[in-house]
C-alpha cells in the first residue's frame, strides 16, 4: 500500500498544569506508563483487577477473557451483576441526597433529581415494564426527546435484564421501522413530542407511522410520554400514558441479575446503506470502560458537574449520559435544547448557571458557535470549567486553539477523544493530569488498548507514516456482534485481508515520529489518491478552516478524475455572506492558493462549492457521503429524512 500521507505539521504543545497534575486521578506520565506497563504484562490480569475495583458483582466472575471463539470475545462471562444497579442502589448509602440530573428543558426550565429520586423513578417504570410482561433478554425500542424520563427508561430496562435499542428522536418512521424488525423489539417507548430551538417536534406520529408499515406485529406495547401535551392518536389497548403505567407502582424492584455477556443494549449506526447495522454491547465490559473512562479522561471528582452535549440516540449519549456518569456516582446535565437557541450563547449562559466543569461537545457544534459569535464566550464566568473534550470527529487545530483559549480560558486541558460506536468508550485520548497536549491530536492509547497502525496486507507502519488504525487485542468495552449478522460483524471488522486478528478501526492514522502521538486522518473511504498521492480529507480541511478571516466551516470529499485519479472538492461555509458569479469564482481561487500555501499545490482543491451550510443530521453530523453524490454530479436516491436542513443539497448542487 503506497503510505498516506501526512502533510499536517502541528509544533504546538501544551504541557499540564502542575497543579493540574498533582490532583489529577492518574497523575503524570510515570502513573499512565505504569498502567500500560502492567497491562502488557499481564494483559487479562490488569482487567480483571480493574473490573473487580470499579464494579459490583452478584455473582463474582473467574475467567476474565474467553477467546476460544474469536472474534465473538466474552469478558467476565461466568460472572453476574446488573448495570442499574451498579448505577443507583450503590449511592444510595452513601449519597442518596447528591443531586444525578439537572435537566433544562428547552423554554430553559430546570429540574433536579437526586440519586434517591432517580432510584425510585427508575424501579417504579421497571416495575411497569414488568407488569407489562415485559421480560429478561426481550427488545425494547426507546424513541424519546432528551429528559430525564430517557434515561430512566434505558435504566429500567437495564434493570430488568431487558436489552434497549434506542433511535434518535431526530429519525424517521422507515427508520424505525427498519429497527423495530431488525430488533424483534416487543415495546416501544416514545413520547408525544420534543421541543428543539423552540420548535415542537411531534414524535408518537412517526411510531403510528411506523407500525403501520407492516411487519411489526412482535411490538405488544406503546409507552408514551407527555412532554409536549399536543394531541395525538392512542391505539387502545396497545398505547398507554406513562404516567398511567408508573401509578401505583412499588417505589423499590429487585435488580435482575445478568451474565457479564447479557446484550445491556443494540445501537443502529448511521449511515449505513441497505439493512440497518445494529452494534451490539455487553453489560460487564461496556460499564467497566464507561466508569473508568470517566475517572482516567474526565478525572471524575466527587465535586464536578458534568455536561455531555450529545443525544441519548447515540453511543456518546449512552456511555456518557446514561451509564458512565451516574456509574461514578457524578452529578451531570441533561439538555434538551439546541446550542444557538435562544441565541447563541446559551452553552455559555448554561456552564455559567450550573457550574460545569467538565464539557464534553463536537467538533461541529464548536465550528457553529463560532461562527455564530467567536467572541461570546468571554460574555460569561466560565471560571467554572476545569476539563474541556470532544468527540465525534477530529477536530481541526484552529477550531482546538480557539476552544482551548476563548473557551477554557489556555487553562483547561482538552481531551480530544477518538472512538466509536463500536468500541464502547475512549480508545486514543489525553489523560488531563498526564498528557502534553497537541492541538488536532488524541495523542495516546489508554492503558490496555493495544493500538496500531498497518498497511493493507496487516503490517505494522513505522512512526511517521500513515496507514490504518488497528487495534490488537479485545478490550472489555468492544462490539460483540451485529445483532443477528455474525458473518457481517466478523467481515467489516475483523477481515481476512487484515489476517481476521486485528479489529479495523476503519480510518486512516499516522504516528509522530518523536511522540507516537495519533492524529486521525479520516475514514479510509475518506482518504484521497490524487496523482498518487494519499491524503486525509481531514487534513484539508483543517487547512480551509485555518484561514479564519474567510471560513467557518468545510468538508472536502474526492470524485473520479481522468487527470489525477480523484479530484478534491471542498464545500464550504464562509463567515460573511455567500457569494454568486465573478465574486464566488474569485474567492475559491484564493482558498485554492491558500490550500496550495498551507499543504503544497498537490492539495488544491479542484473545485470548491459555497453553501449556507452543510448537510447534517440533527446531531449535527455532516453527511459526507452525499457531498460524495454531489461532487460526482449524480441524482440523491438516499433518504435525506434524517437531514435538518435537506433544502441545503441543492444549493451545494452545482459547480461554480
Amino acid at each position: 500500500m503506497s503510505k498516506i500521507e501526512s502533510v499536517h505539521q502541528e509544533t504546538r504543545v501544551f504541557p499540564p498544569a502542575e497543579a493540574f497534575v498533582k490532583q489529577a486521578n492518574v497523575s503524570g506520565m510515570a502513573a499512565y506508563q505504569a498502567l500500560c506497563d502492567e497491562a502488557e504484562r499481564d494483559f487479562e490480569g490488569f482487567w480483571a483487577r480493574l473490573a473487580r475495583e470499579t464494579l459490583l458483582w452478584s455473582k463474582p466472575f473467574t475467567k476474565t477473557l474467553d477467546e476460544s471463539n474469536a472474534p465473538f470475545y466474552r469478558w467476565f462471562h461466568d460472572g453476574e451483576l446488573n448495570a442499574s444497579y451498579n448505577c443507583l442502589d450503590r449511592h444510595l448509602k452513601t449519597q442518596p441526597g447528591k443531586i444525578a440530573i439537572i435537566f433544562e428543558a428547552d423554554d430553559g426550565k430546570v429540574t433536579r433529581v437526586t440519586y434517591k429520586q432517580l432510584y425510585h423513578r427508575v424501579c417504579q417504570f421497571a416495575n411497569a415494564l414488568k407488569s407489562h410482561g415485559i421480560e429478561k433478554g426481550e427488545r425494547v425500542l426507546i424513541y424519546m426527546p432528551m429528559s430525564i424520563e430517557a434515561v430512566v427508561a434505558m435504566q429500567a430496562c437495564a434493570r430488568i435484564g431487558a436489552t434497549h435499542s434506542v433511535v434518535f428522536g431526530g429519525f424517521s418512521a422507515k427508520s424505525l421501522h427498519e429497527r423495530i424488525i431488525d430488533a424483534g423489539a416487543v415495546a416501544v417507548i416514545t413520547a408525544d413530542g420534543q421541543f428543539r430551538g423552540g420548535k415542537e417536534i411531534p414524535l408518537k406520529p412517526a411510531v403510528d407511522e411506523a407500525l403501520a408499515m407492516g411487519g411489526c406485529e412482535s411490538i405488544r406495547e406503546v409507552v408514551v410520554y407527555k412532554r409536549s401535551g399536543s394531541p395525538v392518536a392512542m391505539n387502545a389497548p396497545r398505547d398507554k400514558w406513562w404516567h398511567d403505567v408508573v401509578e401505583g407502582q412499588a417505589e423499590d424492584c429487585e435488580p435482575t441479575w445478568v451474565n457479564a455477556e447479557h446484550p445491556l443494549f443494540i445501537l443502529y449506526t448511521s449511515g449505513s446503506t441497505g439493512k440497518p447495522k445494529g452494534v451490539q454491547h455487553s453489560t460487564g465490559g461496556y460499564l467497566l470502560h464507561a466508569a473508568l473512562t470517566m475517572n482516567w479522561t474526565f478525572d471524575h471528582k466527587p465535586t464536578d458537574v458534568f455536561w455531555c452535549t450529545a443525544d441519548v440516540g447515540w453511543v456518546t449519549g449512552h456511555t456518557y449520559i446514561a451509564y458512565g456518569p451516574l456509574a461514578v456516582g457524578a452529578t451531570e446535565i441533561v439538555f434538551e435544547g439546541v446550542p444557538t437557541y435562544p441565541d447563541a450563547g446559551r452553552f455559555w449562559k448554561m456552564i455559567q448557571d450550573h457550574k460545569v466543569s467538565v464539557f464534553y461537545t463536537a467538533p461541529t457544534a464548536i465550528r457553529s458557535l463560532i461562527k455564530a459569535g467567536g467572541d461570546l464566550p468571554t460574555k460569561y464566568d466560565l471560571s467554572s470549567l476545569r476539563i474541556l473534550g470532544t468527540v465525534g470527529e477530529p477536530i481541526n487545530p484552529e477550531a482546538w486553539m480557539w476552544y482551548y483559549r476563548t473557551v477554557g480560558g489556555s487553562r483547561c486541558p482538552v481531551v480530544d477523544t477518538f472512538w466509536q460506536t463500536e468500541t464502547g468508550g475512549h480508545m486514543i485520548t489525553p489523560l488531563p493530569g498526564v498528557t502534553p497536549l497537541v492541538p488536532g491530536s488524541c495523542t495516546l492509547p489508554l492503558p490496555g488498548i493495544m493500538a496500531a497502525i498497518v498497511d493493507e496486507a496487516g503490517h505494522d507502519l513505522p512512526n511517521g507514516q500513515g496507514g490504518i488504525l488497528v487495534v490488537k487485542r479485545p478490550w472489555p468495552a468492544m462490539i460483540r456482534t451485529i445483532w443477528g449478522d455474525p458473518e457481517r460483524f466478523r467481515k467489516s471488522y475483523y477481515p481476512e485481508e487484515l489476517g481476521g486478528k486485528l479489529y479495523l478501526a476503519g480510518d486512516g492514522s499516522i504516528r509522530d515520529k518523536e511522540t507516537g502521538y495519533f492524529t486521525i486522518m479520516g475514514r479510509i473511504d475518506d482518504v484521497l489518491n490524487v496523482s498518487g498521492h494519499r491524503m486525509g480529507t481531514m487534513e484539508i480541511e483543517s487547512a480551509l478552516v485555518a484561514n479564519t478571516k474567510l471560513v467557518a466551516e468545510a468538508a472536502v470529499v474526492g470524485r473520479p478524475d481522468d487527470m489525477t485519479g480523484e479530484a478534491v472538492v471542498a464545500f464550504v461555509v464562509l463567515k460573511g455572506a455567500r457569494p454568486t458569479g465573478d465574486a464566488a469564482r474569485a474567492l475559491a481561487a484564493e482558498l485554492r492558493d491558500w490550500v496550495a500555501k498551507e499543504i503544497g499545490p498537490i492539495a488544491k482543491p479542484k473545485e470548491i462549492r459555497f453553501g449556507d451550510n452543510l448537510p447534517k443530521t440533527r446531531s449535527g453530523k455532516i453527511m459526507r457521503r452525499l457531498l460524495r453524490v454531489l461532487a460526482r454530479g449524480e441524482e440523491i436516491t438516499q433518504d435525506v429524512s434524517t437531514l435538518e436542513n435537506p433544502a441545503i443539497l441543492e444549493q451545494l448542487k452545482h459547480p461554480l
